[in-house]
């Protein structure tokens, strides 16, 4: 089975953390848990992290789910390229919009299926293997602008700055 790299838990929840790293220990390498987000910065800076699973709520009889979306800012300053996905007891959907707006990948609620789970968190770094090939990025910007000019060929490739010869051979490959 090809496994994913290393994924960081971070909840207050022992209990949660135990089952986390039970459940994803066959999806990833390497499964880091942190039960303080205070030492979120400091072990992605020592570690190769790809993905960071974030509970929503540290303070104690607080559920506001501002302790999440402070250090999902704070991680997306330092390491934007590293996806965070949010989990939180309390399924919120303005919370839930706020956590995506502030660059969040994706959104669990406890208690959470396994299944669910996983795939979300492959869906999440999957999309961030997706890499488009040059071929693929010239067709799709050939099509969009034979597409705004109507179908005028003469016109699209003036516009690609290409002479209309080129345009012709470069249709031939779509």
């Amino acid at each position: 089975m090809n496994r994913y790299g290393t994924i960081l838990i971070v909840d207050d929840n022992a209990s949660i953390l135990t089952a986390m790293r039970y459940l994803l220990s066959d999806t990833f390498e390497r499964v880091l848990t942190l039960d303080k987000p205070d030492d979120i910065l400091k072990t992605m800076a020592q570690e190769q992290i790809d993905i960071v699973l974030l509970d929503m709520n540290f303070t104690l009889g607080v559920n506001s789910g501002q302790d999440g979306l402070l250090w999902l800012r704070t991680i997306q300053k330092q390491h934007p390229q590293t996806p965070v996905v949010l989990l939180t007891a309390y399924a919120d959907v303005s919370l839930a919009v706020k956590g995506l707006k502030n660059g969040a990948a994706d959104f669990i609620t406890k208690p959470w299926d396994n299944d669910e789970l996983v795939r979300k968190l492959k869906d999440v770094l999957d999309k961030q293997q997706d890499i488009v090939s040059l071929d693929e990025v010239e067709k799709e910007h050939i099509r969009r602008t034979i597409d705004h000019c109507h179908g005028n060929l003469t016109q699209a490739a003036e516009l690609l700055g290409i002479t209309r010869q080129t345009l012709y051979n470069k249709m031939k490959r779509l």
